[in-house]
């Protein structure tokens, strides 16, 4: 039977569910029609298209990884702050590898609510790095770098690139732990004209 209730919020949530499970680039809207008890068609009452799907996927994945990032960043600053929102970061994805995959999509320039979500998301490694006194551009360095290491290390663990006998989680330990040493390295530069908090496409 048709599942009672369903809409785009419940389309998405199903959406998200599937393609931990499957790979974002696995996911149908055959296989969702399935999990969700209908046939194809009847989906496109309620979403336009896969992409959107995705989009709606990014969207509140976006805002589920702020929501870690600011809980893993509360009383902390510094060091002690990136650590902790590097390793939850890093749990976050490995066990939500397709909810992932949809937030590193580029999105719209002109998706205004996108933009907005990932921007609060990105506020939290600027807020991280300004505990090692960084301002200006020199702060927009160290939250790329960092966003660099995340995206770059857990891309790569979740596609099982690490074939090693040493545990990634240490490998990530050493990772992080040597940015941190590069970012107390830093002399501080002086406060720059701009807001060092960008957008998503820092």
């Amino acid at each position: 039977m048709p599942r009672a209730g369903l809409n785009l919020a419940a389309v998405v949530a199903a959406g998200a569910d599937l393609a931990d499970e499957v790979g974002l680039p696995g996911l149908t809207m055959g296989l969702l029609a399935e999990r969700l008890g209908v046939r194809t068609p009847s989906l496109y009452k309620h979403v336009e298209s896969l992409e959107a799907v995705q989009r709606g996927i990014g969207l509140q994945a976006t805002r589920d990884i702020g929501a870690v990032l600011a809980r893993a960043a509360v009383g902390r600053s510094g060091p002690d702050a990136v650590r902790a929102i590097t390793d939850a970061y890093r749990r976050w994805v490995l066990d939500h590898p397709g909810r992932y995959a949809a937030t590193v999509r580029a999105p719209d320039p002109d998706d205004a609510e996108y933009l907005a979500v990932g921007d609060e998301a990105v506020r939290i490694l600027f807020d991280a790095v300004a505990g090692f006194e960084l301002t200006g551009e020199r702060a927009i360095d160290a939250v790329r770098a960092l966003r660099t290491i995340i995206h770059g290390f857990v891309g790569l663990e979740i596609g099982g690139a690490f074939q090693l006998q040493r545990d990634p989680a240490d490998s990530y330990r050493f990772l992080v732990d040597t940015v941190i040493a590069g970012l107390r390295a830093e002399t501080p530069d002086a406060p720059e004209s701009a807001s060092p908090h960008t957008r998503v496409g820092t």
